[in-house]
Parts: structure tokens; sequence; C-alpha cells
């Protein structure tokens, strides 16, 4: 047995199967309603269990909402769906204070009244619709699970998990998401058309009078418990170490570029980047490529995370991280080019290391010491 499997406790060990159980039952009830979009389903379970908020981009049409309705269901979760809108207020989301008055004193007080985002999932449809100071109300909501209003804090419920949806092909009247709130987000869900065979399954799904009814799988306490063993998982330092080369080497770092010693096609993805990319994926993206992987084993019964755990996750951990510049949208590289790019020449490199002389040089950051 492999030692990392041998680090977790029986109780874990028990923990694990019981998820990759439940995982299949969610998959099957979601299935119910959800056609196709396998993908879809599992990174945002990957998300879920991570503990990590989701942003979900695709064209309308392709069951965004009915998917958050529906995981909210599975998990018995409380649901809320906020609108976003251009005259959306801060406090339309977080909540506001009232003046009541007690009746037989007299007195009056202020009363907090709980906004829409007092809820374990937020659907925040078309975030991108409202400007940027009601999009930064949900900044404070997503990293520390609360919010402020009138120098009082008060605590969001938990577990809490905010799924914003975006339309990427309407952009006029539009905010694009600040940097720091798009890095809050640990995965980029991009949402495709579905094959023939899903639409036409679609369309005769829901075109007649039957309503599809999904039964719940796990409670919020147990989604609480899987998050907690999803992070015991123990992972291998040579794969966290694939996840910290993948972020590191999506930075625009001059010194990447440009040596002789470095091989081929680590040389020549580095000096792409160079040129076309304006900043890459900061800690935050390490960090989620290693929690998202260990996700994606424990879903599968895994208590063993492998690099093709951190490569199935680079894309929606690492698409909205990386800033390309006006010359790369010229010459139509996307970023998800980018990213297949990065894993083909980290893959290359570590297939013909051999002693590792060189690694610290290679990798190391410009303000380094």
């Amino acid at each position: 047995m492999n030692a990392a499997q041998t680090s977790l406790s029986s109780e874990d060990a028990d923990q694990l199967r019981r998820l990759a159980e439940a995982r299949q039952r969610m998959v099957d009830q979601l299935r119910r309603r959800i056609v196709g979009q396998e993908d879809v389903i599992e990174q945002v379970l990957i998300a879920l269990f991570s503990g990590g908020h989701c942003l979900l981009v695709g064209v309308p049409g392709l069951a965004k909402t009915l998917l958050v309705q529906s995981l909210s269901q599975v998990l018995q979760l409380q649901f809320s769906r906020i609108q976003f809108t251009p005259d959306l207020m801060p406090s339309d989301i977080t909540g506001t204070e009232v003046i009541q008055e007690d009746r037989t004193t007299g007195e009056r007080h202020f009363r907090f009244i709980q906004g829409p985002v007092f809820a374990n999932i937020v659907l925040a449809d078309e975030i991108n619709r409202t400007p940027p100071k009601t999009q930064a109300a949900l900044l404070e909501a997503m990293q520390e699970g609360q919010v402020t209003a009138a120098g009082q804090r008060h605590a969001l419920p938990d577990p809490f998990f905010v799924l914003a949806t975006q339309n990427p092909i309407e952009q006029e009247g539009t905010y694009p998401l600040p940097e720091a709130q798009l890095d809050r987000f640990m995965f980029d869900v991009r949402i495709r058309y579905m094959s023939e065979d899903d639409e036409l399954s679609v369309v005769m799904q829901t075109t007649g009078d039957e309503s599809l009814s999904i039964e719940p799988v796990l409670s919020a306490d147990d989604l609480k418990l899987f998050v907690h063993t999803v992070r015991r998982i123990p992972v291998a330092e040579p794969v966290a170490r694939y996840a910290t080369r993948l972020a590191r080497l999506s930075r625009p770092v001059g010194e990447l570029s440009g040596q002789g010693s470095l091989p081929p096609a680590v040389a020549e993805v580095a000096q792409r980047v160079s040129r076309f990319v304006q900043w890459g994926a900061g800690p935050r993206g390490s960090q989620y490529l290693v929690l998202g992987a260990k996700a994606r084993a424990a879903l599968a019964g895994r208590a063993l995370v492998e690099r093709e755990d951190i490569r199935a996750v680079a894309k929606p951990v690492l698409r909205h991280r990386i800033r390309m510049s006006f010359a790369a949208r010229a010459e139509g590289l996307t970023t998800d080019t980018l990213i297949d790019e990065l894993l083909d020449a980290l893959d290359q490199y570590e297939m013909n290391e051999t002693d590792g002389s060189g690694l610290e040089k290679v990798f190391r950051s410009s303000d380094a010491g």
C-alpha cells in the first residue's frame, strides 16, 4: 500500500468510501435534470467538496441556473438567487439596518435584516451586469464568510458557496470582474453547447408534462465533514511541486526565458509567456491546483493524489488567473491553449529531469533573494 494511503486514519478511509458512493448517487440524481455536461458536473462537485466558489461561464439556455438549483436540492442546502442588474446596491445583497420601535416602551433600535447572501448556496446570476461597488459586496462574504453592516459583523451560514454565472457573448453594458474578485473563485467553468443527441434528449424531456424531481443525497453536515476529509488527504511533495511549477511557469518572469540551460520545450513556452501574458497565476492558483486535485481523487475514492489530478483541474483553476496581452488576442491565442502548452512543456521537463540541478534557478521568481 502507498505511504500516502497508510497515513490516512481508518475513519478517513471510511469517509472516502462514503464520499465516492455519495458522489455517484449525486451524479445519478443530477442527470435526471442535467443532460450531458459531465465535465461541468464533475468540476462543480470538485469545487464544492474543496470548499471553493465557482464561476460558470456559458451562453443562455445551457442549464446553469438549473444545475445550481439542483445541486442545492441534492445536498439539502438553503438556496438563494440574486439577479445582478445595473441598479443593484450592495445592501440589496448583504442586508440592511432598519429602525424598529418597541410598542411597549417607545424605544427605537436598529435591527439587521439579512439579505439574500445569507444562504448556503448563492447563485449570483450574471454577476458582471452590476457595477464594481456592488460586485465588491461579495468579496468579504466569499473570503471571510461574513458581511459587515453598520460596523457589525454578521456570520454567514456554514457551508457557504457562491456560484456566479456570466454570459460570454453579450458584453455591452457589463462590468468585468476585477482581478481581486476573480481570484476568489476557485474554478472558472466553461459550459459549451451540447451534442445533437444530448440536445434532442433535452427537447424530449422538457417539452412534456412530466415534472422531474430529484432526491436529496447528503446534508449540510455531511458536506462539511467531507470538505475536511478532502483537506486531510496527503499529497506527495513531487505532486505539489508539479502544481507549483505549473502556476509559476504561467507568470511572465524575464529570467525564465532565454536561458541556455533550459530544456527547449520549457524555454520556448517561457518565451511565449513573456510575450503573450501580462500576468499569471499567483499563490492562490498553486493552492487551488493541489486542493482541487485532492477533491478529484477523493470523489473517485482515492487517497492518492496524482499528477493527472493536477492536469485535470489546471484549466478551470488557471484560465481566469492568466491575463493575456493584446498581442495574444490579436493572434487568437486563448488561455486554454496556453495552459495546454504549459502542461506539455512541464511534462517534457519532468520526464527528462534526472538530478534536478538548476531547478531553483529556472523556477525562481524575479524578486527572490
